[in-house]
């Protein structure tokens, strides 16, 4: 066998892998099939009312006027409430910033504890 003729013989092997793999190709005919009840009428007329609309997806400056929001409550309602919120203690504040806390009656009397007080300052034991 010669050089060109071992190039024929790849050739040929080739083509017949090709037309074999081509042979057993599949055909794709997408997810869905194509069926629609809408005509190519309301199809285009639909795509004009949808391309004047406009990009509801715009920020900025590209999405045009902004309308101003319509207040619910009427502004001394609105008022009356920042100033109750203004007024009241901060919900979020801890330890010093909290305010005063409240005086809160002890189980054990003033007397008794002025004078373990007083014991303890003079070095005398307490009783456990």
């Amino acid at each position: 066998m010669t050089i060109s003729n071992a190039k024929r013989l790849s050739a040929i092997a080739l083509a017949l892998a090709a037309a074999a793999g081509a042979a057993h190709a599949e055909t794709y005919e997408g997810v869905h099939p194509l069926t629609t009840a809408e005509s190519r009428a309301n199809v285009a007329a639909g795509a004009v009312v949808a391309a004047r609309i406009g990009n509801p997806y715009a920020t900025g400056v590209d999405a045009g006027p902004m309308h101003p929001p319509v207040a619910m409550n009427n502004r001394d309602t609105v008022r009356a409430e920042a100033v109750a919120a203004a007024r009241a203690p901060d919900p979020y504040a801890e330890a010093a910033s909290s305010g005063t806390t409240p005086i809160v009656a002890g189980a054990v009397d003033r007397a008794t504890v002025r004078a373990e007080a007083y014991a303890a300052a003079r070095g005398n034991a307490l009783p456990l």
